[in-house]
């Protein structure tokens, strides 16, 4: 039995998305009068040239902005706050002068609350991306039950309130775990009694630089643990949709080669892949980066629990959390300004 073609479209679906352009670059006008020959409003473009739709654009932001500014005025003056910004430059950058001769400037309590954020992120989002592929892969297995091993910590992870996990495995997970790693913990100490003072040194300044100080490596560790399990429930549907969105025939094509599945995902299917992944991974890091405020509830000094601190003591309310809302803002405008070179860069040699 032969199968019937699918029927025609009507005339009134082949239309371009996109008005066509004329040979200056401009978009042909759709209307000849009020309105076009189909019944359609006659765009914006029809009225204004582009520098004057640039103008319309910036006036109707800046309108925008001066009525945001307006509104913080107002509430401002009806709570009758007293704002002092001249205290808040000294939780950025202070002049150290303990030091005596090797006195200099030194990062505030809120650049070191952001470093810490930084660093949460990064090794948060190593975790993660490691679990997230691992289950990403099961995701995508022939095999029933791997799928649902995958398939179970997803549901599992990303139905849960991030702050119910955190106090489950902090509270738990974390204490039971401690206590199995007690012999490994305690072998570790003997051996590094063993140093020299110049090599535990080193070591206390290495851990306070690539993760934190020594009296916080364990919360710390904790913290990292606990958003990089968060955020691979994210990643492993990343990695699942990277996948799939690899076309079968590159299967078939590898499999015609006798290359077996490992050797497939390794060497052809992996590589594309990642290709495609790649742009919301760098958003799964901004993400992380956001979600790592949740994490000062278990007293990690990241940029939100700093925040917290000098608010309780100092009382300046707005001009501290204003403060870290810029400093999160600066540091996610990075990154997604990073993501978006490297998606452009990826664009082009795909």
């Amino acid at each position: 039995m032969v199968p019937k073609p699918f029927p025609a479209l009507p005339p009134e679906h082949n239309v371009p998305a996109f008005p066509p352009r004329d040979g200056d670059g401009t978009r042909r006008s759709r209307a000849s009068g009020a309105s076009g020959s189909d019944g359609a409003p006659p765009a914006v473009e029809d009225f204004l040239s582009p520098a004057a739709a640039l103008r319309v654009d910036m006036a109707l932001l800046a309108l925008l902005l001066a009525a945001g500014a307006w509104l913080v005025w107002r509430g401002a003056g009806q709570l009758d706050y007293r704002w002092n910004w001249d205290l808040v430059g000294q939780y950025l950058l202070r002049h150290d002068t303990e030091q005596g001769a090797q006195a200099g400037w030194v990062p505030g309590m809120l650049a070191q609350g952001l470093l810490v954020t930084l660093r949460l992120g990064l090794w948060s989002t190593l975790l993660a991306l490691a679990i997230g592929t691992g289950m990403g892969l099961l995701r995508a297995s022939p095999r029933l039950f791997r799928r649902m091993v995958a398939r179970t910590y997803v549901e599992g992870v990303r139905n849960l309130p991030p702050l119910v996990l955190v106090f489950i495995f902090h509270f738990f997970v974390s204490s039971q775990l401690g206590a199995l790693a007690a012999p490994l913990v305690s072998l570790i100490g003997d051996a590094t009694a063993l140093l020299p003072p110049a090599a535990l040194t080193w070591l206390a300044s290495a851990s306070a630089v690539l993760l934190a100080p020594p009296d916080q490596l364990p919360v710390f560790l904790s913290g990292v643990v606990i958003l990089g399990l968060y955020e691979g429930a994210y990643i492993t549907e990343i990695v699942r949709a990277g996948l799939e969105g690899v076309g079968r025939g590159q299967w078939e094509a590898s499999a015609s080669m006798g290359l077996t599945r490992r050797q497939q995902l390794r060497h052809v299917i992996l590589p594309q892949a990642f290709r495609l992944i790649i742009p919301p991974l760098a958003g799964q890091f901004i993400s992380t980066i956001k979600d790592s405020a949740i994490l000062s509830v278990i007293s990690i000094r990241e940029l939100t629990f700093q925040g917290m601190e000098l608010m309780a003591a100092t009382y300046l309310t707005f001009e501290i959390w204003l403060t870290v809302a810029a400093l999160y803002l600066m540091l996610t405008v990075a990154c997604s300004l990073a993501a978006r070179h490297v998606e452009r860069r990826l664009r082009r040699t795909m």
